[in-house]
Parts: C-alpha cells; sequence; structure tokens
C-alpha cells in the first residue's frame, strides 16, 4: 500500500495539545493508525501530553527539535527518532530560530483485547 503524504491537503492545527503557534501536517487516518509528515515554523510547539492509548514514532527530517520527556529534555536532530510508548508524555518543540523542524510520525492505537 502506498501512501502519497505530498498529494494530500495540508492541516493546520493552532495550539495542538496546547502547544504555541501552528502545527501543519499531511495526515493519514486508517481509523487505528496516524501517519503524518508534519512541520513546526519557528517558535511553535506540541504541547506536553500524556499518550494513554497509544504510542508515538517522531523521525526529525530537518532542523532541530527540543522534547520534554517524562519532564526530562532530549535535543533531536536530522536522522534522529524519538519514541514516546503508551503510558508516557512527550512535547514537540522547534528549537532553531532560523529554520522549520520536519519531521515523520506515525501514531498506532492499542487494539482491545
Amino acid at each position: 500500500m502506498i501512501i502519497d503524504l505530498k498529494g494530500m491537503e495540508t492541516t493546520v492545527l493552532p495550539n495542538f495539545k496546547g502547544g504555541e503557534k501552528e502545527y501543519k501536517a499531511k495526515m493519514y487516518f486508517d481509523g487505528t493508525t496516524r501517519i503524518m509528515h508534519g512541520t513546526l515554523e519557528q517558535g511553535a510547539s506540541i504541547g506536553y501530553h500524556k499518550h494513554e492509548t497509544n504510542s508515538e514514532i517522531i523521525f526529525i527530517l530537518s532542523g532541530v527539535a527540543r522534547c520534554l520527556y517524562d519532564d526530562v529534555e532530549e535535543r533531536l536532530t536530522v536522522g534522529q527518532c524519538h519514541y514516546c510508548p503508551v503510558g508516557h508524555a512527550h512535547s514537540l518543540i522547534n528549537a532553531s530560530d532560523a529554520e522549520p523542524l520536519i519531521f515523520f510520525a506515525i501514531v498506532p492505537e492499542l487494539k482491545a483485547l
């Protein structure tokens, strides 16, 4: 199955999860898993939130990010991956004053047993 994110419309989410400015994303959702190509401009962030029913994997494509992961700060650069398993909390912040943060994220929902 091919998912053509580049051909999808961009969704703009202001103050996503309580973050600053806008989160822009091209998203695919099949009812269980979200696959996203996201952008945070300078000064933008995704607010701190807990993953109760899913996990999240974020791969940095361009820029520099700061993550708060269970209240510990992590710095991510191009080619690095951040993983937030179910039951944990995180945020994502564009740490650059000069360029957007571009990333690829996957959020799979847990299936009921």
